[in-house]
């Protein structure tokens, strides 16, 4: 078994750790955060982290109304350009915290006056000493080089942020994301039985959209560096605008499909892969839309959309490591790839 479904494995204890150790100082932030009264957020990372940002966006505006940004990175670190953030919050999400254009831009964003914040698996790393404030990933080492438990304490992170801005998010619901995540991981058997399947697969398309649309993101990277594949990534709008034309028969697609707003898109954009011929691999919670799936994964909880990104990506992050380990590839040290990237 690999150390990468073994760190799988470990989420709903690394989540409730980041939970019980974090939940004070969030408490403490809320206040700080009232005084400075924050007109704009500016998430800063890369790879896996980046991915983490991109739902941190969808979760901060939908849940605190406050404009959010995702940094480019080389602004800073290649064009060097003033960027006036006087009211900013900044936000440096990195496991490693030796991100080298990560921590650039932090301190980059602290310059031109934003507050800045860290949230690492690292606290004695380089960007914890860089932050005005610092939250941290209580994963513990993680030594498989695709991220797993990390990006879900990210996430974690995320949401006590949001409760911490200002949103209606409660910190009850939030304390519930470790045991969403150990039902999920329930699932390792179905996703096992599919792996075979998918064992000669070179390319496919991962599709999702709002709060889920990271997790497209974080997928189709597991699959690219542990499986060599290659695999798009697309929000359902981005597909209907001209991407699905390259669906035939046989097509993999993967699709994260939960409850809420955008539910009955994905589902419409079921029935047109179904009618298309293509391969449906379906991670979601509707009947309807598993039975158009040729595949798929069907979570019962939770059932408010919010919550639904931790759980939704385990069955991928599954899936991922047992395909690597089915066509006699190590996902715990893909080719070309260090546990630290530093780019600049």
């Amino acid at each position: 078994m690999s150390r990468m479904l073994e760190e799988i494995r470990e989420q709903p204890s690394a989540l409730a750790r980041t939970y019980e150790n974090e939940l004070t100082k969030f408490e403490k932030f809320r206040l700080l955060a009232q005084r400075r009264n924050f007109r704009l957020i500016v998430l800063i990372g890369r790879g896996t982290s980046d991915n983490a940002a991109l739902f941190g966006r969808y979760l901060l505006e939908i849940k605190t109304g406050i404009p959010v940004s995702l940094c480019a990175p080389s602004i800073h670190t290649l064009y060097h350009a003033p960027v006036r953030l006087e009211g900013t919050l900044a936000v440096a999400i990195s496991q490693s915290g030796e991100s080298t254009d990560v921590n650039t831009a932090v301190q980059a964003c602290k310059q031109h006056g934003a507050f800045t914040v860290g949230i690492t698996n690292t606290p004695d790393s380089t960007l914890a000493r860089l932050v005005d404030e610092l939250f941290l990933v209580w994963a513990g080492e993680e030594l498989s080089v695709p991220a797993t438990k990390t990006y879900t304490g990210q996430l974690l992170l995320l949401y006590l942020l949001a409760a911490a801005l200002g949103s209606s998010i409660q910190m009850e619901q939030i304390s519930q994301l470790p045991e969403l995540a150990r039902r999920a991981l329930g699932k390792e058997k179905e996703v096992q039985s599919l792996v075979e399947h998918y064992l000669f697969m070179q390319h496919c398309s991962v599709v999702a959209r709002g709060l889920n649309y990271a997790n497209a993101y974080e997928l189709a990277l597991k699959l690219m560096e542990t499986c060599y594949l290659v695999a798009d990534r697309f929000s359902v709008a981005d597909f209907l605008h001209g991407p699905i034309a390259m669906v035939e028969r046989d097509f993999p697609v993967i699709l994260f499909a939960p409850p809420g707003v955008a539910y009955e898109g994905l589902l419409d954009l079921a029935r047109k892969l179904h009618e298309a011929g293509a391969d449906l691999f379906a991670i979601t919670s509707g009947d309807e839309l598993a039975r158009l799936a040729d595949r798929a994964i069907l979570l019962d909880e939770p059932k408010d959309e919010l919550f639904t990104p931790i759980p939704y990506i385990i069955p991928g992050q599954i899936f991922a490591a047992l395909l690597a380990e089915a066509k006699s590839l190590n996902p715990d040290a893909p080719r070309s790839l260090r546990k630290i990237t530093r780019t600049v």
